[in-house]
């Protein structure tokens, strides 16, 4: 099972969003290892599932996931879809030396390899120091750098989005 590429951009499409100026991770973090530590893991070569559960800890470089459950569900040997779930799951991700952390967290994570979409599902939010986006439900398309918050269909959920002013030198 090849966890490092796919893995990879899933975590690192979560920080992408709603920050207007990020840029890319650490240059070497996709050369890291991945460690991921839980309480149980197991794999169903069957079922095509690997499934990792209790207080999950996945890091690759800067880069570092907590939640409470990690699936990988696959289709001939290669990754359909990732899913991250806790109370909430976070994200954390250095973008770049000198720039501060990129953070998110959600109750749902799901990234979708062959469509390079995230979606962020329940109490999700994204920020980068004081900047920061809100709403139930953040799609990310990673492939064309497009970010869709809330949903059109209820009007009870709202988006919210804060900018801080740049520091005047």
């Amino acid at each position: 099972m090849s966890l490092n590429k796919t893995s990879r951009r899933f975590l690192f499409a979560i920080f992408m969003m709603s920050i207007g100026n990020v840029s890319f991770a650490l240059e070497n973090d996709n050369q890291q290892p991945i460690y991921i530590d839980s309480n149980t893991a197991s794999y169903d070569q069957q079922q095509e599932l690997s499934v990792y559960t209790g207080d999950v800890i996945f890091t690759q470089g800067s880069l570092i996931v907590k939640s409470d459950s990690m699936t990988f569900h696959l289709k001939q040997g290669e990754i359909s879809k990732i899913v991250v779930k806790g109370q909430p799951a976070t994200f954390k991700q250095t973008p770049k030396k000198n720039r501060k952390d990129i953070n998110g967290q959600a109750l749902i994570g799901e990234y979708y390899p062959a469509s390079a979409k995230l979606q962020l599902m329940g109490k999700a939010v994204i920020w980068q120091g004081g900047n920061q986006s809100k709403s139930d439900l953040i799609v990310y398309d990673t492939k064309h750098s497009v970010i869709r918050a809330g949903d059109k269909t209820s009007g009870s959920k709202r988006v919210h989005t804060v900018f801080q002013p740049k520091a005047k030198k």
